[in-house]
């Protein structure tokens, strides 16, 4: 019976990936974001069948396994396009570092400005990374992960569905610009939506991921305590 329902949830969330990327190939419409309309399609046929998500999880945890060859999988394309590593290296680093520090800056201080507690303020600072990366960090910094957690997720929606979209309305239409802003902000979900639009936008959104990722970790523990005054 258990098998069963692996194998149930599997292939649930492979229609709902499968369906919900033809919606979006087929209209381009940002509001039909894959990741977005496939949770949606996912929630809503658990809630159908009466079916505990207690339920899902053991094919969740299958699934989510594979997260680590789908993300060196992402080495492909930027190798074939490594020749952008050498002809804007300067560039791609100065823009994620840049990035990175302005998407924990403004968060915090918005957040601060707005009156919310201490905790969220620390949670929410490393919103542009993943969740691995900020965990860790809030976990230093006296935040709560699972609350860093949920800001990841919610700013990489939010960021896979707006991005393209703010980014073509800007006329910000270079492949290696729209890569890094959406890596840099959406980490993986943005990724994916820059994998997309094109290969060398999918490349240069891996590199922007990994390397906010890293720069973030570094400079989060030290700029937290400083922008709360503690």
């Amino acid at each position: 019976m258990q098998s069963l329902m692996v194998l149930f949830t599997i292939v649930l969330t492979v229609v709902a990936y499968v369906l919900s990327r033809f919606l979006f190939v087929r209209y381009g419409n940002p509001l039909l974001n894959v990741v977005l309309l496939s949770a949606a399609f996912i929630i809503a046929t658990l809630l159908v069948c009466d079916i505990p998500y207690e339920f899902y999880i053991p094919g969740h945890e299958i699934m989510t396994a594979l997260l680590g060859p789908a993300t060196v999988a992402l080495a492909v394309p930027l190798y074939k396009n490594k020749h952008l590593l050498k002809e804007y290296s300067l560039p791609i680093i100065a823009g994620i570092c840049v990035g990175s520090l302005v998407s924990v800056v403004s968060v915090m201080l918005i957040a601060q400005f707005g009156g919310l507690a201490i905790e969220i303020v620390i949670s929410i600072a490393p919103k542009s990374v993943t969740i691995p990366f900020a965990v860790e960090i809030v976990q230093i910094a006296g935040g709560d992960p699972a609350l860093a957690a949920a800001f990841v997720v919610a700013t990489g929606t939010f960021g896979a569905v707006l991005g393209p979209s703010l980014l073509t309305w800007f006329k910000i239409n270079d492949s290696v610009a729209r890569g890094l802003a959406l890596g840099t902000v959406s980490h993986g979900q943005g990724t994916g939506m820059a994998l997309m639009e094109g290969e060398e936008q999918g490349s240069m959104a891996g590199v922007a991921m990994a390397l906010a990722g890293v720069f973030t970790s570094v400079i989060a523990p030290l700029l937290i305590p400083l922008l709360l005054n503690r």
